[in-house]
């Protein structure tokens, strides 16, 4: 294939026409690698995945190049830039002339020449949608993103609702006071705990119906109250049913669950046992619930009289002190349902009636295997404006989780329902507020001509409505601050689960809804919020916010007097320090504590002693057995500690001494003191070699009955072997003799051996034998 390649001789521009290049000369290539290297040498280089034209063209004036993802091709990046444009064209409705398209395609070039530039280096700043597009631990300390990993836990509607339960951990303050109650469907102990807040809403939206029916309004319920003079879903006229009537049955029912109720928050119920008969059992339920929805849905009358009528009065007084939500629960007992993860409105359902919405968890078996979806109390009775309901879309940014540092946008936009407020419809129209939504339904007839057609308020037209009223002070007293203190207290119980990474920062878009006393209640938070100019009211506050984000971002980390635009720091946490990571396994080591032994003295055993015969041979003619006595005489009496001797054996103390201790189970040789000499007795340890004694077989003494091991004092104990001749021919006895010595065994066997050179053959007693 031949290249064709048109050069122009005016301009020296080089084109291909096989390959779709931009016209490049020599001038324009040279400044682009200009700027290349000073924004490399910057670290400016960004990507973008996503329809973010406002952030891409104020990167681009900060000196940023953007390196483009290599998933998609140029044509198709051409394209989505178009479509950028066309869309900020529209919001805008301005048109350029031909010379000002011109230079702008010019300039489009030259940022698609710094992107190829820049195809192969490290990107600085990462902008994406979808939080998992980037992960943040493969990033380096100097590489910024717009997520933060694992902020799931309260950007989600299931994260939202465990989120907030953890509160009382954090603050003394109370979800229920900003957040509507909410439960999962999926869980079997929160599907319970639902079942129970259902039936005790209707009781108490029971009790409200007969007050505002048969005994005119509650003055706190009239509180704040801003456009219609009747409630919705009271005055509408229903069904007539002129021949049926519910009995008192019902309201008496309905006082003893909310009285039960208050009894077991002020713990009455402690000693009530689990075998107790309930309120109303389940076949009971039914039948209230059914008599309820005639009362409330099609309009049966209820027989009642002035006393039941004050009864409801007091009952409703003591139940608003501990449900911080009665004003806002109406009298139809609407539950919203969501989808745990979804955003823009998608897949909610309003519905009313228990067996309606239990059907619709039973039937989905991926609903109670994931448990990703929620159910949330519906707020009947919001702050309507001409009769339309509306919420609050409030924009903040997180550049840190450690310490917690939360910045809050001073303008914010209210979305407003095609259709007329009313709890008698559940459709979308109606109870749905999000732009995605409303944008598929014409505005009704019906609704007041003053709003806008595009369904869109700012703050400041906001106000100046509150202002009409006379109510325009309850915006910077009331509105403001009850959105900051939600979302602080939002952040601080899912700070432990979101990964602190010091390079990302994140914006949130909050939803919120008002009472009719302008008190906020937190719907969700949404991470990734759009920033399309649908509308002239987002088309002037989305590239304002966007604008701010990188001056918080990127110009204080330069200059810390920079300005911030439309953010103010609201929360600053003081810093909180973390452990060192040691490793996935914790392991702690350490060494047991031994108790200090007492010193122990056990009797010592021969080991392998010779024959006494063997032993006494040797020495029979030189010596005789005799016996000495110590002084100390034996003081027991008892007959089994005699020790029997030998009378025809003559044994010498050299042998009769010699033994080698030997400790029972002890793994080291026992150390005893030097004053410690025990002898055993001869005849149990040879019974073979004392036949012919006179020790009787029934007196001869067992093992167990040597003698102890026993301390005394600085002297050494020498026993002498006699037959005892008074009175017991078969007794026998030891006396013993001290011998005060500082090393007896030496000294012992050195006075031995001097007496055998001089001849003597035994000790002299000093004492003789006393009877035993």
């Amino acid at each position: 294939m031949q290249q064709h390649i048109t050069v122009s001789s005016l301009e020296g521009r080089v084109r291909c026409s096989y390959i779709n290049l931009p016209l490049i000369n020599g001038d324009r290539l040279r400044t682009a690698k200009t700027l290349v290297d000073k924004a490399i040498k910057e670290k400016k280089v960004f990507s973008i995945q996503g329809p973010y034209p406002v952030i891409r063209t104020a990167l681009r004036a900060r000196g940023w190049v953007e390196r483009r993802q290599p998933r998609l091709s140029f044509p198709q990046l051409r394209r989505h830039r178009e479509l950028e444009t066309e869309a900020t064209d529209e919001a805008d409705s301005s048109d350029g002339d031909g010379e000002e398209g011109e230079r702008n395609d010019d300039a489009d070039d030259m940022y698609d020449l710094m992107s190829r530039l820049v195809r192969n280096e490290t990107t600085y700043l990462y902008w994406t949608t979808k939080r998992d597009s980037i992960d943040c631990r493969s990033l380096r300390k100097d590489q910024m993103t717009n997520h933060y990993a694992k902020a799931g836990s309260f950007t989600t509607k299931v994260g939202l609702c465990m989120s907030l339960r953890n509160l009382q951990w954090f603050d003394t303050a109370d979800p229920d006071t900003f957040f509507p109650r909410c439960y999962r469907l999926g869980a079997e102990d929160e599907k319970h705990a639902f079942i129970e807040d259902f039936r005790q809403t209707a009781c108490t939206s029971l009790l409200l119906y007969v007050v505002e029916r048969y005994g005119g309004d509650l003055e706190w319920v009239r509180t704040g109250e801003m456009d219609d003079a009747t409630f919705p879903g009271v005055s509408k006229p229903r069904k007539k049913h002129t021949n049926q009537r519910v009995g008192v049955s019902l309201i008496d029912n309905a006082l003893h669950v909310c009285q039960e109720y208050l009894n077991s928050l002020e713990h009455c119920d402690i000693d009530v046992n689990l075998q107790t008969v309930p309120t109303l059992s389940e076949e009971q339920w039914k039948v209230f619930l059914q008599n309820y929805y005639l009362v409330i849905h099609e309009g049966v009358k209820i027989e009642v009289s002035e006393a039941y009528v004050e009864h409801c009065k007091c009952m409703l007084v003591h139940m608003r002190r501990v449900c911080p939500q009665l004003e806002t629960d109406g009298l139809c007992n609407i539950w919203i349902i969501k989808p745990g993860a979804k955003s823009r409105g998608r897949g909610i359902m309003c519905m009313k009636k228990l067996d309606e919405i239990l059907s619709l968890v039973d039937g989905d078996l991926a609903l109670i295997k994931d448990s990703k979806w929620v159910v949330q109390k519906y707020l009947e009775r919001p702050l309507l404006v001409h009769g339309t309901k509306f919420d609050i879309r409030q924009w903040f940014l997180v550049t840190d989780w450690n310490p917690l540092t939360v910045w809050f946008y001073r303008e914010c936009y209210l979305r407003f329902s095609t259709q007329p407020y009313s709890t008698h419809t559940l459709d979308s129209s109606v109870h749905l507020c999000n732009n995605s939504i409303q944008k598929h339904f014409q505005p009704s007839p019906d609704r007041d001509p003053s709003l806008p057609e595009e369904c869109m308020w700012s703050c400041s037209q906001f106000r100046s409505w509150l202002a009409v009223s006379g109510r325009g002070y309850l915006w910077e007293g009331v509105v403001v601050p009850g959105m900051q203190k939600a979302v602080i207290q939002t952040l601080l119980t899912a700070q432990d689960s979101v990964e602190p990474r010091k390079a990302s920062f994140e914006l949130y878009g909050a939803d919120f809804m008002l009472g009719r006393d302008l008190r906020p209640w937190l719907l969700e938070i949404n991470a990734s919020p759009t920033m399309a100019p649908s509308t002239k009211v987002t088309a002037r506050l989305c590239p304002a916010v966007q604008e701010d984000t990188l001056r918080i971002v990127l110009d204080r980390r330069c200059d810390r007097n920079t300005h911030t635009g439309g953010f103010q720091l609201i929360y600053k946490q003081a810093a909180v320090e973390i452990p060192q990571y040691v490793g996935v396994n914790l392991l702690v080591e350490g060494t047991p504590i031994r108790r200090p032994r007492a010193t122990v003295y056990k009797p010592l055993i021969q080991s392998q002693p010779e024959p006494l015969s063997k032993s006494t041979s040797h020495y029979r003619s030189s010596m005789t057995a005799s016996q000495c006595s110590s002084g100390k005489e034996n003081q027991s009496e008892d007959p089994k500690k005699a020790w029997p001797i030998l009378s025809s054996r003559k044994a010498t103390l050299q042998h009769s001494l010699t033994y080698r201790p030997k400790l029972r189970k002890r793994p080291h040789r026992l150390v005893l003191p030097s004053s410690c000499c025990v002898f055993p007795n001869p005849a149990e340890l040879h019974p073979q070699k004392l036949s012919h004694t006179h020790v009787q077989p029934d007196q001869q003494r067992t093992r167990s009955n040597l003698p102890s091991l026993l301390c005394p004092n600085t002297s050494l104990d020498i026993i002498s072997l006699r037959p005892e001749q008074e009175n017991t021919p078969s007794r026998y006895k030891h006396d013993t003799h001290p011998v005060s010595t500082s090393y007896p065994v030496l000294r012992m066997q050195q006075y031995l051996s001097r007496n055998h050179k001089r001849g003597m053959g035994t000790f002299q007693e000093k004492e003789g034998p006393k009877s035993s």
